[in-house]
């Protein structure tokens, strides 16, 4: 086996520590994993960290857009899929409960209120998040046809209103485990059957 470049060895330790990094921040969540922690279970020291990321808020940034992809690929290909619209808010549902037992909504909360006190770290996380409501816009207005909903709202707003209130729901869930994502998805399917 061909010895690896200095640029293919650091890829792979920097894969190795945002995979341990991912894994603690889900389990542990990010406020209490240390870098040390992250370090330890890559199998790395602290400096070996230290030379590959500028910080414990950086690895969580990139494993949260690793996280964001992989979900809203799932929540994309449930939007634009061939189902009725009845079919997929059951399956928006399950693919909400499901996103909630991972621990993801933990630590998106953990790191937003770690990263406001950082200037960049909120412009990134911005960013993040008007990415994620332009790709449920788009998804929702490729399944449609239009980007307006009863001739008249925007796309882009029944994406951003479904993102907060998928915040604010996750949000509660945290403090509450007994909530339930049943009455934000009944309220659709009522309103699917009014329009």
């Amino acid at each position: 086996m061909p010895r690896l470049t200095r640029a293919e060895s650091q890829a792979r330790n920097r894969e190795a520590l945002l995979l341990a990094a991912r894994e603690l921040f889900l389990s542990d969540g990010y406020q209490v994993t240390s870098i040390a922690k992250v370090a330890d279970m890559a199998g790395f020291s602290t400096g070996a960290l230290y030379s590959n990321f500028d910080s414990k808020a950086e690895m969580a940034l990139l494993v949260l857009r690793d996280i964001q992809r992989e979900q809203l690929d799932e929540l994309t290909s449930v939007l634009t899929g061939r189902q009725t619209t009845a079919a997929k808010i059951d399956q928006i549902q399950a693919w909400a409960e499901r996103a909630m037992g991972t621990g993801w909504p933990r630590l998106e909360l953990e790191f937003a209120l770690d990263a406001r006190a950082d200037s960049s770290l909120i412009a990134a996380e911005a960013e993040r998040q008007r990415s994620a409501v332009d790709r449920i816009a788009e998804a929702i207005a490729a399944d449609l046809d239009t980007d307006q909903l009863l001739g008249f709202v925007p796309v882009r707003a029944v994406a951003e209103a479904c993102f907060n209130l998928a915040i604010g729901w996750a949000t509660r869930r945290l403090i509450d485990p007994n909530v339930s994502s049943a009455g934000l998805f009944d309220l659709a399917r009522l309103l699917l059957r009014a329009s």
